[in-house]
């Protein structure tokens, strides 16, 4: 029985190792096909197990169950290989399909911002072609526009012209000559303060006017005979001669000679007699022993201000303070500041009676002059303007006006 039952053991072995044989030589295929792998397993079992013996035979019942159960085995171990595999195959696929997806994209934002950089510049390209065409456009404009206006000055210059020649009257240089006249006397009056030239060139180009003989012009020779009479009205003051007096004091001032020391009056003392009561003794001592003294020592008070003697030093500043109060005198008859030249020929004055021998006929009459000298005028109100100058340009612009009007009508 138990060499049977090792029999059947040994055939048993033998028939799994036949069917493992077979099996390893169909996983090959099964690899390369997922579907063909369970068939190609049985067909290959089966033919495998017909040449057997027929020993093998009467024990096939008791060993089917564990092939079957092998087979399912290695069945569903290929077949969680082949989901593993497909499974990694598609995660591969997947993977490869979004590393596709990100490139595409980043190529697609790259040519948009590409994109967008040409529409930049074409626009900024096409603001600045405006700009420039603009002002281009302007800059001729504007030269169009320079042109025609200096060609219509021109014109309107040649009308001048023309009418000028054309329409000139014999006497008309006349009524020129009074504008000149009239203008030049607003400049001596007004920048130079010559009033009495002013007069005489207002009265010449009266004259002028009064040449033509127009009774139109009676308003422009009334406006004349206005100006001439308020620039006759205008005081005439000798200038020169106030500077030349105040020169002349100037050089003068070295030789004044100065006052000594001025000591307050004495006062009037009446001598004290003797009484002839006994009673006054004591008085009439006293006044004896003073009558007595007085034979050797005098003794005399006087009350108010010592005024000492000048040094050397403050004689010159004297001097020199003195010259200078009398060339601001100077500077202000030029300038006809009335109030500086009063108070500088005041304070010289001052100076002079307080510090010079007033009892010395040279500083008398330097004192006199000055006092004479602040009391004259050298300031004067002119008039604003001329009323004959706008009223003889608006009569020369009518005339004119009148002449260009005239030409251009018959032009016409």
């Amino acid at each position: 029985m138990t060499s049977k039952k090792n029999n059947d053991q040994v055939k048993s072995e033998k028939n799994e190792e036949v069917q493992e044989q077979s099996v390893e030589t169909t996983s090959p295929t099964e690899t390369k096909s997922e579907a063909k792998s369970e068939t190609v397993t049985d067909t290959a079992v089966e033919p495998k197990a017909q040449p057997e013996s027929t020993t093998v035979e009467q024990d096939k019942p008791t060993t089917t169950p564990q092939v079957e159960e092998k087979q399912g085995k290695r069945g569903v171990k290929l077949g969680v290989i082949a989901i593993v595999l497909s499974i990694l195959f598609g995660g591969g696929l997947t993977y490869h399909m979004q590393q596709k997806d990100a490139q595409y994209q980043a190529q697609l934002n790259e040519l948009t911002a590409k994109l967008e950089q040409t529409k930049t510049a074409l626009t900024n390209e096409v603001v600045a072609a405006e700009k420039a065409t603009i002002a281009k456009a302007t800059e001729i404009s504007h030269r169009a526009d320079t042109v025609l206006a200096q060609q219509q000055k021109s014109i309107e210059s040649l009308q001048v012209a023309l009418a000028d020649v054309k329409g000139r009257r014999p006497n008309d240089w006349l009524l020129a000559e009074a504008d000149y006249l009239v203008k030049l006397a607003g400049r001596k009056l007004f920048l130079e303060n010559d009033a009495e030239s002013a007069t005489l060139l207002m009265e010449s180009a009266d004259q002028r006017i009064a040449a033509l003989n127009d009774p139109s012009l009676v308003p422009l020779r009334k406006s004349m005979a206005n100006d001439i009479t308020k620039l006759k009205s205008i005081p005439l003051i000798d200038r020169d001669g106030l500077v030349l007096r105040l020169t002349a004091l100037q050089q003068q001032v070295d030789d004044l000679p100065l006052a000594n020391a001025i000591l307050p009056e004495a006062k009037v003392e009446k001598p004290e007699q003797v009484s002839q009561d006994i009673n006054d003794w004591q008085a009439n001592l006293k006044t004896s022993l003073k009558d007595f003294s007085e034979n050797f020592i005098t003794f005399r008070t006087r009350d108010g201000n010592v005024i000492p003697l000048l040094s050397p030093q403050q004689h010159f500043y004297l001097k020199e303070n003195m010259k200078a109060k009398l060339e601001t005198a100077i500077k202000a008859v030029y300038v006809e500041q009335q109030d500086i030249y009063v108070a500088a020929l005041t304070t010289a004055e001052k100076w002079s009676q307080s510090f010079y021998d007033q009892e010395n006929n040279s500083v008398k009459e330097f004192n006199k002059t000055l006092e004479l000298l602040s009391k004259q005028t050298v300031q004067v109100e002119y008039p604003v303007k001329l009323e004959t100058q706008q009223v003889l340009s608006d009569v020369i612009r009518e005339r004119l006006r009148r002449e260009v009007t005239t030409l251009v009508t018959e032009e016409k």
